[in-house]
């Protein structure tokens, strides 16, 4: 019995592991490949019951990094730009460059470097645990982090940035194309989507004060 059940060990542990699947909607009948593995989180259901006082006030955003003035729509400005730049660019697991390709949370790193100087965490798991503040569904604004949970699991496993108008910027798969636009209006996406973050709020203020 246990030499019958050896071959499905490996099979198992991969399952397990892999844990950042971006799934299309079924409109567009792709099926997209693993992005980042990934701890469980938080489920759709636990995120819509966050209480109100969680959820960041426009003051308490302007308050987030002390006295510096919410001047963040330049920095988002510049984000955005360079990452639509970057659209059609291709999907590769554990990608973090425009040579080679971006999984998604590698796309989003590397935009937040290289025109924020923000050194965001590498896997979808620990950037939804960063010390940003959490905006609702109908407050977001450009440069905000979108977190989804795209198998299943109710834990986070893909990532993208808003863009405005409902419409978010990522690197979804290979099959669907890498960088693409999508929007957060689609069944797909509205039922897969956790959370949002605004980490702009924790920008260098020598960033923002150089835009």
């Amino acid at each position: 019995m246990l030499n019958r059940l050896a071959p499905l060990v490996p099979i198992a542990l991969l399952t397990l592991l892999v844990g950042c699947a971006a799934q299309a909607p079924v409109s567009q009948q792709q099926v997209l490949d693993p992005v980042t593995a990934v701890q469980p989180h938080q489920s759709p259901s636990k995120a819509s019951l966050v209480f109100e006082d969680e959820i960041a006030t426009e003051d308490e955003l302007a308050q987030f990094d002390g006295s510096k003035a919410y001047s963040l729509p330049i920095l988002a400005d510049s984000i955005l730009e360079r990452g639509k730049s970057l659209i059609g660019t291709r999907y590769r697991f554990g990608g973090t460059d425009k040579v080679s390709g971006f999984d998604c949370s590698g796309f989003i790193g590397y935009l937040f470097r290289e025109e924020a100087g923000m050194n965001l965490p590498r896997s979808t798991r620990e950037m939804i645990n960063v010390k940003a503040p959490l905006v609702a569904r109908n407050k977001l604004k450009p440069g905000d982090l979108l977190f989804f949970s795209t198998n299943g699991r109710g834990r986070v496993s893909h990532a993208g940035i808003y863009l405005g108008d409902d419409q978010f910027i990522h690197s979804s798969s290979r099959r669907s194309g890498g960088v693409r636009v999508d929007s957060l209006g689609d069944s797909y996406w509205s039922k897969t989507f956790i959370e949002a973050k605004r980490a702009l709020a924790m920008a260098p203020a020598t960033m923002i004060s150089s835009k």
